[in-house]
C-alpha cells in the first residue's frame, strides 16, 4: 500500500515535469509555438490541481472506489502520453493532453495520497511525502532524453503511455483502503500519543476545524499564499532551465527535478525533528537562494552557478508540498483533513498559470535574468509569508491576571 501508489506517481510523472523538461525539444524546428507548448502544460495544471481534490474527498468518503478511480487514471493518463506522441494540433493535445491528462493525473494523485495516508496514521505526512516524491523524479529519465536526444521525445511518450497504463492499471488491481479506524499493530497508539518529541515538534490541533472555520482563519489563507507563490516559482524553474542554452543544462534541469522529488521525503523527515514550520521556512529559503544563482547563470561562463542553482532550488521546490499538507492537519485536525487540504492544494492552479505565464514573458522576451530575480522576490515573499504562520484557536495574549 505504499509501494504501488509510490510507482503509480512514477507512471504519471512525466506528464508535468516530463512535459515541461521536453519544452525545447516541442520548440524545435518544425515544432509549435510558445503559446501553443506552454498553454497545454498551464490547461494540465490546472485539470489535475481540480481533480486530485474531489477524488480524494470522495474516496474518503466512501462514494469514489479507489480501484476505479485509478483504473480511469490510467487510461486517460495513457491517452495523454500517447497523444504527445502521436498528435502535432494544439487543439488535439490540449483535449487528449490538457484535459484528458490532466483529470487522469488527479485522479491518481488523489487515491495514490489518500490511500498512503490512511494506511500510515502514525506518520502520514512522511509517507505521502515519500509516494508524492516520485512525481516529481519518475520524469528525470524522460528529461534525459530531452536534452540529450530530443529527437526520440515520440518514442519516449510512447514508451512512457505504456508503462503508464501497466504500473497504473496493475496498481488498481491491488490497491484498497485500510479498515475504519485503522492502526497499525506494530505502534502503540498510546506511546505514539504521549511522545514527548512527537508533542514538542510536531504537535497535534488544538480542535478540530470545520473547513467553513478553517477558512475563516489566517493560517489557512497563509498556506494558499504560500503554496501559490512557491508553486509558481517551482513551475517556472523546471520550464526556463530546460530552456537554457548553457552546455549541460539539461544536466542541472535532470537535478533540479530530482531533487524536487527526493527533497519532499528528506524536508519531512528533517521537520519531524526541529518541526513543520521552520523546516518549511528552510526550503522556501533554499528556494529563493537558487534564483539568482540561475539569473547570474545565464551569462556566459557562468554555468556553474545553473548547477548550484539547480540543487538549492531543486530541495526547496517540491518540499513544501508535503510541509502544507501536514500543516494542515496540525492546524486545523484530522478530521476534515482532506476537504481542507483539498482547498490548499487546488490553488495550485493559480501557481501553474502564474509560473507558466511568467516562463512565457521570459521565452518571448528573452530576459531569463531579470524574471529569474522576480522569480526571487516571490520566493522570498513566501518565506515572509511563512514566518508569520501561527495555530488557529491560539490566544493572542495572556489574559490579565494570569
Amino acid at each position: 500500500m505504499l509501494w504501488l501508489p509510490w510507482a503509480a506517481m512514477i507512471a504519471i510523472a512525466p506528464l508535468q515535469y516530463g512535459y515541461a523538461a521536453a519544452v525545447p525539444g516541442l520548440l524545435g524546428p518544425g515544432g509549435r509555438s510558445v503559446t501553443g507548448v506552454l498553454a497545454p502544460l498551464a490547461a494540465w495544471i490546472v485539470c489535475q490541481a481540480v481533480v486530485a481534490f474531489p477524488t480524494a474527498y470522495l474516496v474518503r468518503d466512501g462514494r469514489l472506489g479507489a480501484r476505479a478511480a485509478l483504473g480511469a487514471g490510467a487510461a486517460l493518463s495513457g491517452t495523454a502520453l500517447f497523444t504527445l506522441a502521436l498528435a502535432d494540433g494544439t487543439a488535439t493535445i490540449v483535449a487528449g493532453y490538457a484535459l484528458l491528462g490532466g483529470a487522469g493525473a488527479g485522479l491518481v494523485y488523489g487515491v495514490c495520497t489518500e490511500v498512503v495516508a490512511r494506511w500510515f496514521p502514525e506518520r502520514p505526512g512522511t509517507h505521502v511525502a515519500f509516494a508524492t516524491g516520485a512525481f516529481a523524479y519518475g520524469a528525470a529519465p524522460l528529461a534525459v532524453v530531452a536534452g540529450a536526444g530530443p529527437a526520440h521525445l515520440d518514442v519516449a511518450f510512447a514508451v512512457s503511455g505504456v508503462v503508464a497504463v501497466a504500473v497504473i492499471g496493475f496498481a488498481a488491481r491491488f490497491v484498497r483502503l485500510p479498515p475504519p479506524r485503522w492502526w497499525p499493530s506494530h505502534v502503540d497508539p498510546r506511546d505514539h500519543a504521549l511522545d514527548s518529541l512527537v508533542l514538542r515538534r510536531t504537535p497535534p490541533a488544538l480542535r478540530e476545524f470545520s473547513t467553513g472555520q478553517a477558512l475563516r482563519t489566517g493560517a489557512l489563507s497563509s498556506l494558499v499564499a504560500i503554496l501559490v507563490l512557491a508553486g509558481a516559482v517551482s513551475i517556472f524553474d523546471v520550464v526556463v532551465v530546460a530552456t537554457l542554452e548553457a552546455p549541460g543544462s539539461w544536466i542541472a534541469l535532470t537535478l533540479l527535478i530530482a531533487l524536487n522529488g527526493a527533497g519532499r521525503a528528506c524536508a519531512m523527515l528533517a521537520s519531524e525533528r526541529f518541526g513543520r514550520r521552520r523546516v518549511l521556512s528552510a526550503v522556501l529559503a533554499l528556494l529563493a537562494a537558487g534564483q539568482p544563482l540561475f539569473a547570474a547563470g545565464t551569462s556566459p561562463g557562468s554555468t556553474g552557478l545553473i548547477f548550484v542553482g539547480a540543487v538549492l532550488a531543486g530541495l526547496g521546490g517540491g518540499a513544501f508540498y508535503p510541509l502544507i499538507a501536514s500543516l494542515v492537519r496540525e492546524f486545523f485536525g484530522h478530521e476534515r483533513t482532506a476537504e481542507i487540504h483539498g482547498v490548499v492544494y487546488s490553488t495550485k492552479a493559480v501557481a501553474g498559470v502564474l509560473g507558466v505565464g511568467l516562463a512565457y514573458v521570459a521565452l518571448t522576451s528573452g530576459s531569463q535574468a531579470t524574471v529569474f530575480v522576480g522569480m526571487a522576490m516571490a520566493a522570498v515573499l513566501s518565506l515572509v509569508v511563512s514566518h508569520r504562520l501561527r495555530r488557529p484557536g491560539c490566544p493572542a495574549t495572556l489574559p490579565a491576571g494570569m
